[in-house]
């Protein structure tokens, strides 16, 4: 009776049962949640808000001067430009249906870097016009801060001149730090339009310099534009390639035509808008190239129509045209500079590269 018991567990053991769990089919993997979304995909922690506070103090050091050499008033077309332009950004957004972006502050430099572009002595009544055009007609109409493609401030003070120009160009003379309300309107030239003529300005360097000559509230005191310049490039943000250019091609520009005299090229530099546009104004993100070589053309284009406009213009000064003019050429800057996708360089550009 033992033998059959024997062999049935040789067999069992011959046959072992089979494994069942082996047979089963493997639980499904469980991937990772992915998020799909455009670009950008890196973020930094600068904010939109944080550039334009970054501005705004910048600018304070040309506020201060304006105060000083242009009296009281010139704290009271400021606030009038930063207020209408701010009203306006958020009646317009309102009426439009959109976000308010009154909150980024880019409204408040708009309305300073417009007051910054006026005469002490304008009429009060033509700066929420200014206004309208800058943030209204510019800004908001091409859909808000970034969609923009000339500078707000710029065309809203080329608005103004070819509106108002008899307002537009009667300068008031500094008042050396007496905080009165403001100075008479005189009709004065300006040191731009002294050097027009074929002259040197009365002012030495030193006053061009500190700001003791007529012009535009913000334009004047060349040491205050250019701590507050020096403050942005120490924060990163904007960089020296634009205003370096700028001025130096205008620099170059002067000293050439002018007959080699350096006086007569500082005098150039210093004696207009030249700095206030280089660095506030020709630096605007949406309307200047992103590339380092796109900045650099732009700058110099912008130094050689400021040059050209001065010498043989009909206008003394020619900053705010020749930003607007190079503003227009912005797309076609980027389409010639930006960097070539890798694989994509040379005479393959857009085109299947060919197995080899």
């Amino acid at each position: 009776m033992s033998e059959p018991k024997n062999s049935e567990t040789k067999k069992s053991n011959a046959n072992p049962a089979p494994n069942n769990s082996a047979e089963r089919p493997a639980a499904p993997q469980v991937l990772p949640q992915v998020l799909v979304s455009t670009s950008p995909h890196i973020r930094g922690v600068r904010t939109t808000r944080g550039v334009m506070l970054d501005v705004c103090l910048a600018l304070l050091p040309a506020l201060a001067a304006a105060v000083w050499y242009f009296g009281l008033r010139a704290l009271v077309v400021t606030a009038i430009s930063i207020a209408s332009c701010v009203l306006l950004e958020y009646l317009s957004r309102k009426i439009m249906k959109r976000p308010q972006t009154v909150g980024d502050l880019s409204a408040v430099v708009t309305g300073m870097l417009l007051a910054f572009n006026l005469p002490a002595t304008l009429p009060l009544w033509m700066i929420p016009l200014g206004a309208l055009v800058a943030i209204v007609v510019v800004k908001q109409m091409f859909g808000g801060l970034g969609q923009n493609f000339v500078n707000p401030a710029i065309t809203a003070r080329i608005v103004l001149m070819v509106s108002f120009a008899g307002e537009m160009t009667k300068w008031a003379p500094p008042l050396d730090g007496k905080l009165r309300w403001a100075t008479d309107a005189v009709a004065s030239a300006t040191p731009l339009k002294v050097l027009s003529g074929g002259e040197m300005p009365t002012e030495s360097l030193l006053d061009l310099f500190l700001g003791k000559h007529g012009g535009s509230l913000g334009e004047t005191c060349a040491l205050a534009l250019l701590l507050g310049a020096a403050y942005l490039c120490i924060f990163k943000v904007i960089t020296p390639l634009i205003p370096g250019f700028y001025i130096g091609t205008v620099a170059l520009f002067a000293f050439i035509f002018g007959g080699f005299d350096w006086h007569f090229a500082l005098a150039e530099v210093l004696g207009g808008g030249l700095i206030l546009g280089a660095c506030f104004m020709a630096t605007d993100y949406s309307t200047s190239p992103i590339h380092w070589k796109g900045k650099v053309v732009f700058a110099i284009g912008c130094g050689l129509l400021t040059g050209l406009i001065r010498f043989y213009g009909n206008m003394p000064e020619g900053v705010s045209f020749s930003i607007l003019l190079m503003n227009l050429l912005v797309p076609l800057l980027e389409n010639l500079t930006a960097p070539k996708a890798f694989g994509k360089e040379g005479k393959h550009h857009g085109k299947t590269r060919k197995a080899s």
